[in-house]
């Protein structure tokens, strides 16, 4: 980071750095976390310490799988990135995407800091907490610190330990025991011009049998040209005993921006509770992501789905791991992706039953599409299975256009890109519908029409020739 870009200190203990330079290092992560996380009792002071440490030691890793994909970070200028932007106030990226829509509450940050909260006055008297992640821990410390990181690391690369170190603002929630939200709370970090860096980390704790929705908004400027942006995210949400969260994320960062985002999430879901977890990944010059859901107690169950449209050069990483650590439990992963231009585009599965996960029951699929001679897309669903009262099975598959499909639509009077339009549409709509809420499926509609409108010479070409 530059010199602007260093923290000045928040009172946790954030150390100005400079980015050490050096060779890139090869890192095998495709595997879950599957463990105790940072939290193990330290202050957040003393996390930072450990974390900057860890970032001072640390080159910038390439991850490689199997030795045909490869994600590096090799030309992201660490170095020349600021965490402060030149004015503050809500980027007009999120007035103009986010729907307006009843809410229940929202918190904006852009860059390293948080420009707005907004609460229902109802369910701040009931007990709902939705604040920055610092003023968290100054006024509820008994409530974040005993799951601040319980199960994130801070040191198994170097953006990992940047955000562990250097996260200022932060977004927490906590929804009390019992408390059922019927509209959804908004958490939405924002890049507003190029050159930044930006550390977000976000706490959720839902209590027992509470109910609740969150939607994620992650969103960039248009800014298009060759100056880089960085989104180096840690998430974190654990539902307690009979809790049920419905959890979507929109990530779009433009096709034109080059933002790179390295993020890892974490959902915990505890003894009878129930997530539904939904990632709609749409944009982003560089995205590695390491998404985890954990069923860590009995009778803990979750919907774990997603998508994903590369196009253009865009490099997408996506690493998702269903984890069963008892049983009873269940599961159920199905995403969806598509690829055009020169896109480069790679989801692995994973579903881990641990020793002892009896009467667990789980599948996953993954589905995806080329629209490009120049695209590639990879699909790896794998499965490691250590107890043997269980039922796990999963599939894969990337295909291309059903020209049969063009065909019979073009008989029945749709011209040959509204017929192109109308398939890709409907390859995505299953999951788009799962979300469950009609302002967030009609955006993610008008994203993915959008991209394929502007991929549309392309995909023309394409499905011509074959």
């Amino acid at each position: 980071m530059s010199d602007a870009a260093e923290p000045t200190g928040n009172g946790n203990g954030a150390t100005p750095v400079k980015a050490k330079a050096g060779r890139h290092r090869d890192a095998t992560l495709y595997q879950a976390l599957a463990g105790a996380g940072a939290g193990d009792g330290r202050s957040l002071g003393e996390l930072r310490e450990a974390a900057l440490k860890a970032f001072e030691a640390a080159e910038l890793p390439v991850w490689r799988r199997s030795g045909f994909w490869t994600t590096s970070l090799e030309s992201l200028d660490l170095d020349a990135l600021r965490t402060s932007v030149s004015e503050q106030g809500v980027p007009e990226i999120v007035t103009r995407t986010v729907p307006e829509r009843p809410r229940a509450g929202r918190i904006v940050q852009s860059a390293g800091a948080i420009v707005q909260v907004e609460l229902d006055p109802a369910l701040a008297e009931r007990g709902v907490i939705l604040s920055s992640l610092e003023e968290a821990f100054e006024r509820h410390p008994e409530l974040v610190s005993e799951w601040f990181s319980r199960r994130l690391p801070i040191d198994r690369h170097k953006l990992e330990a940047a955000n562990a170190a250097f996260w200022t603002g932060g977004v927490f929630l906590h929804v009390p025991d019992g408390l059922i939200v019927e509209d959804p709370f908004e958490l939405i970090y924002a890049i507003a011009e190029p050159g930044i860096a930006q550390y977000g980390r976000t706490l959720i704790v839902g209590g027992r049998a509470s109910e609740f929705k969150v939607h994620e908004y992650d969103l960039a400027e248009d800014f298009g040209d060759d100056a880089q942006a960085l989104h180096a995210g840690a998430f974190e949400l654990y539902l307690k005993d009979g809790a049920r969260c419905r959890l979507a994320q929109l990530q779009d960062w433009g096709t034109r921006n080059k933002v790179f985002d390295v993020s890892t999430r974490f959902v915990g879901v505890g003894r009878d509770a129930y997530c539904h977890w939904l990632p709609a990944l749409l944009g982003g010059h560089l995205v590695r992501q390491h998404l985890e859901l954990a069923v860590s107690e009995p009778g803990g169950d979750m919907a774990f789905r997603g998508l994903f449209f590369a196009e253009e050069r865009e490099h997408l990483d996506v690493f998702a791991a269903d984890l069963h650590e008892t049983g009873p439990s269940g599961g159920d992963v199905h995403w969806r992706g598509a690829a055009s231009g020169e896109s480069r585009a790679s989801f692995e599965g994973l579903i881990q039953i641990d020793p002892g996960a009896q009467q667990t029951h789980t599948y996953l699929q993954i589905h995806s599409m080329m629209l490009s001679p120049k695209a590639r897309i990879d699909a790896i669903p794998s499965v490691l299975v250590s107890s043997d009262d269980v039922s796990a099975s999963h599939g894969g598959t990337v295909g291309e256009l059903d020209e049969a499909a063009i065909f019979y639509m073009q008989t029945r009077g749709l011209d040959r890109p509204s017929a192109v339009r109308i398939i890709v549409e409907g390859f995505f709509e299953p999951l788009i519908s799962e979300l469950g809420d009609e302002p967030l499926e009609e955006l993610v509609r008008e994203k993915i029409a959008a991209k394929l409108a502007a991929a549309r010479e392309d995909i023309e070409t394409y499905a011509t020739s074959r």
